[in-house]
């Protein structure tokens, strides 16, 4: 299944993942004075047992899966309630279980993230459950985050961290370091995108129902205004580098007909560029490599 179930959750703005963080905090903001006003002023813990060590390890194992029963009904939701259960388990012994099923009820329904970030919506809601802030307010935090927390995902991750590793491992391969550079590839943005689900799931539980404030931390901040930067700067490295490794192989008139067959893709896809969506873009890439290899052999 592909990773990328979270696409298109919010309208995205020029300043992406600051205009995602500044929306979250107005909605997050009136989720938290609401349970503040409801809870007397001051926030009432359900669970006087809760642990001072929450099985965050384990959570974070089964935030792996968090697509794994994604469907059409609740998205990634079914995923998020597993995920969330280990930070729950605490409350089985209040009100008889009640509280202990509602809550896990609630982590199961609809919501829909990018999954690398889905750990900062967990590690909130279940933190709040602890809290005791009322039901209908965890439902509206959880509805508050899924819009900030793809669009932020997405340009940290997929427009961030995924080219940016990408890009160096294409250099690397053609400068002849071969596997090794695949290798380290795998090795470095499993690293970062590990990393990454850790620090959310620890800063929503840290948090909790106040998670605006973990989408304004400073190191956040710096990542996600050096993402863009870093990535063109890497990918326009790579792409010189990697089209005369590519074309190593043509000599004489080849060279030339490969040079001006580029040339006439470029032209089209900027003639184009307003009815070209990605899937056709992928077909068309594939039906010249086809035609390419035919011809060439």
């Amino acid at each position: 299944m592909p990773e990328r179930r979270g696409g298109r959750r919010g309208a995205r703005g020029g300043d992406g993942g600051n205009a995602a963080s500044r929306r979250a905090g107005a909605r997050l903001s009136v989720v938290r004075s609401r349970s503040h006003q409801r809870c007397g002023g001051s926030v009432a813990a359900v669970s006087p047992t809760t642990r001072s060590r929450p099985p965050l390890g384990r959570c974070l194992l089964r935030l792996f899966t968090v697509q794994g029963s994604w469907n059409y009904e609740r998205m990634q939701g079914v995923g998020m309630g597993v995920a969330e259960e280990p930070l729950l388990r605490d409350l089985r012994g209040a009100n008889g279980g009640t509280t202990y099923h509602a809550a896990l009820a609630r982590g199961a329904h609809f919501f829909n993230a990018h999954p690398y970030l889905c750990g900062l919506a967990v590690g909130a809601t279940a933190r709040a459950e602890h809290d005791g802030v009322p039901g209908e307010q965890v439902e509206r935090l959880r509805a508050a985050l899924c819009g900030p927390l793809g669009s932020l995902g997405d340009r940290l991750v997929w427009a961030g961290w995924l080219p940016i590793t990408s890009g160096l491992a294409l250099i690397g391969v053609a400068f002849g370091l071969g596997f090794p550079a695949i290798l380290g590839f795998v090795i470095v943005y499993n690293v970062g995108h590990v990393a990454l689900r850790w620090w959310a799931l620890r800063a929503g539980w840290a948090y909790g129902a106040r998670v605006a404030m973990a989408l304004r931390e400073p190191v956040l901040q710096r990542a996600t205004a050096l993402s863009g930067p870093a990535m063109a700067f890497v990918v326009g490295v790579a792409l010189p580098v990697v089209v005369r490794y590519l074309s190593g192989g043509f000599v004489g008139w080849s060279r030339g007909l490969l040079a001006v067959a580029a040339a006439g893709g470029v032209a089209l896809l900027w003639w184009q560029r307003a009815r070209l969506t990605g899937l056709r873009f992928g077909l068309a890439l594939l039906a010249v490599a086809a035609l390419a290899g035919g011809l060439w052999r």
